[in-house]
């Protein structure tokens, strides 16, 4: 695989940051080609949140309803 900047003059953080952002997608692509299992992202876990405890309805509840961490 071969990358060449066509315009400007990106410093060496951008460049790393536009590689990792294709490998990761290359990656992906190739898991979903072989029929692997893509791994789920942690962000996108409904269990993430639905472990803590909702409030219950109450006139202070609005007090309680932000999002932890």
């Amino acid at each position: 695989m071969t990358i060449k900047v066509v315009r400007g003059n990106p410093t060496p953080e951008e460049l790393a940051a536009a590689l990792a952002v294709v490998r990761a997608r290359a990656a992906v692509a190739s898991a979903a080609a072989s029929g692997a299992p893509v791994p789920r992202d942690s962000w996108a876990d409904p269990a993430r949140i639905a472990g803590h405890r909702v409030p219950r309805p109450s006139p202070s509840a609005w007090t309680r309803t932000y999002w932890p961490g």
